[in-house]
């Protein structure tokens, strides 16, 4: 049964031109971390890209596209060749030692990118879309979302998160919707693409243990002969999306912003690698908060390896970018999000951290330290060095994702709305222990230096949350509502939930029978608008029944399904979106 899994799944990389349709008569069951007991259908395939079938063949065995990688090769000297030649034969060798233990199901591609988390062709622009419905007259702009999308079979180990960036855009202009997706071109993308196969290490999926080593190292050697150029970055951009500075940029913490460009037709372009005018030495997380109110950009960078381990800094409206403010971290630690308030930046030092000397023991370099004490540092916006920084403890705290958060002067408090994740690194490393994410109210006391942290639902209505937004126009501002992904059965998103934060109350949008979707994203009727949930939810929903997908555009205030837009091709589950307004594009540089 794995064997055949293995070899029918990866097929799907063989075709970037016909990857919408059903292979219905092969299906297999996967019980796992990331994918709960279902059926994969997985999609019909005929080939293009000559990767290899299965995972078992060494990566000197794959045959490469000739009009990308000759070209690549051809320019390389006789010593590049023979130093090609033999790593690729050390390769081989490893991918022949690895296949002798078993993956990790948060390493499997098998698990991974199964069903409707498998990887899809890039999708020209579609026009005129099929609509039930009616499009309220209020959506006119695009909605653009993120998500991994491996360009490449993998070769060993590979995690959901390690795929290449994809955006997927939906235009809307005078009441009808168009449709595209495009691969976000990064430099790891273009050098891959131009050697015909996956060169670069996946930061997650195969660094670990002692391959891991093996595997940098074989990466760094092909860099010293100038097989690969890793200099340019080696992110995926695959993560978060933000306008800003009339730009739209896709990201990934491990690198430098993208800069991806929509055409007047409603089509994508990547511009390159974004560094705002030069002022912009380091990665950059993926979830760099725009203030509604002063239009300023806040941003973290964190270092895996070197000191300073984190570093805070923020650009003005039209791009101009603050010192670096150091943030004093005894070692390095993930912080995928954070929270602004109206004066503050909230700052999580959690417990999931990266200990790289833990791969020369064999394991991951990503562990959740027990020892160690979570908390939140409380920074003035403006700081321009650490010294005013507040650290509160908060013990057991773990959020991958911070709603928002608010000052509430009367009580000396800092408020933070996050899902607080346990266990904290099941993401990353495989545990038997069932995964909760449970909505949280943390509060930060400036005064006393202490915190509470409280489940926002009812223990009875307790539910997995993860994926979502407040009123993005009341950002670090006091919101009341919270819109949520329902991650159930995990990793799946089986509907939305509208949360009210003062009272715990619930209102679910339930997508309907094997229908699964993502991230939900809350658009104003009108920015100026007194009522806080006065507009629409927009989100990809996919029918694992029929393999179709679709956007619905929901009514937030009574959860009443408006408009759903058919789409040409299936869009994979994804991770985060945001929408531009038509009058934003128009000044779009």
């Amino acid at each position: 049964m794995a064997s055949s899994t293995t070899a029918t799944t990866m097929s799907s990389f063989k075709d970037q031109s016909n990857w919408t349709s059903i292979k219905r008569k092969q299906s297999c069951y996967v019980n796992s971390s990331l994918q709960t007991p279902s059926v994969i259908r997985l999609p019909k395939q005929t080939p293009a890209y000559k990767t290899s079938s299965t995972i078992s063949i060494p990566p000197k065995t794959i045959p490469k596209e000739k009009s990308q990688s000759s070209s690549s090769e051809n320019q390389w000297s006789f010593l590049q060749k023979a130093a090609a030649m033999a790593l690729d034969a050390v390769e081989g060798v490893l991918v022949r030692h690895e296949q002798q233990h078993p993956l990790p199901k948060t390493a499997d591609p098998r698990v991974q990118i199964a069903g409707n988390f498998a990887p899809v062709p890039e999708q020209p622009v579609c026009h005129s879309l099929p609509v039930t419905g009616k499009i309220p007259n209020c959506i006119d702009g695009v909605y653009v979302r993120n998500g991994a999308n491996p360009h490449y079979e993998p070769m060993a180990g590979h995690h959901f998160f390690d795929g290449d960036g994809m955006v997927h855009a939906v235009q809307f202009k005078d009441g009808a919707a168009s449709y595209a997706c495009r691969f976000t071109e990064t430099q790891r993308f273009i050098q891959e693409k131009s050697l015909g196969r996956p060169i670069f290490p996946k930061a997650i999926g195969e660094l670990h243990g002692h391959s891991g080593i093996a595997r940098l190292l074989l990466f760094y050697a092909r860099g010293m002969f100038g097989i690969v150029d890793p200099s340019h970055g080696m992110g995926v951009a695959n993560a978060g999306v933000v306008y800003f500075n009339n730009r739209l940029l896709a990201m990934s913490e491990d690198d430098l912003p993208y800069q991806v460009r929509i055409t007047p037709s409603g089509d994508l372009k990547t511009v390159g690698r974004y560094d705002f005018s030069g002022q912009l030495q380091s990665t950059m997380i993926a979830h760099p908060k725009v203030d509604p109110v002063s239009g300023e950009l806040f941003a973290l960078s964190y270092d895996v390896v070197k000191k300073p381990y984190l570093k805070y800094f923020h650009f003005s409206p039209n791009g101009e970018k603050s010192p670096d403010v150091e943030i004093p971290l005894a070692e390095p630690t993930m912080i995928h999000d954070f929270a602004i308030t109206e004066n503050f930046v909230v700052i999580p030092d959690q417990q999931v951290v990266f200990k790289l000397p833990e791969m020369i023991r064999g394991g991951s370099p990503v562990i959740y330290d027990k020892e160690k004490m979570s908390r939140f540092g409380i920074l003035p916006k403006n700081a321009r060095d650490s010294s005013g920084i507040k650290w509160i403890e908060a013990p057991d705290c773990f959020c991958f994702h911070l709603w928002n958060a608010w000052e509430e002067p009367e009580t000396d408090e800092v408020v933070v709305i996050g899902s607080c994740m346990t266990p904290a690194d099941s993401i990353f490393n495989e545990c038997e222990e069932s995964l909760k994410s449970t909505l949280s109210e943390i509060r930060l006391n400036l005064k006393t230096g202490k915190s509470t942290r409280r489940p926002i639902i009812s223990e009875s209505e307790q539910v997995n949350l993860e994926a979502g937004m407040v009123n993005r126009h009341r950002l670090g501002r006091k919101t009341r509502f919270a819109y949520l992904a329902l991650a159930e059965p995990w990793p799946k998103v089986s509907g939305f939930a509208k949360v009210d934060l003062f009272t715990g109350e619930v209102h679910k949008f339930i997508y309907g029978e094997e229908r699964y979707g993502g991230e939900p994203l809350f658009l104003p009727r009108d920015p100026n608008s007194e009522e806080e949930d006065d507009g629409y939810i927009l989100t990809f929903v996919h029918n694992e029944k029929e393999w179709k997908s679709e956007l619905q555009i929901v009514n937030a205030k009574n959860l009443k399904l408006e408009a759903s837009i058919e789409l040409p091709s299936r869009v994979p589950y994804g991770f985060h979106g945001t929408f531009i307004n038509s009058m934003d594009l128009e000044k779009q540089a």
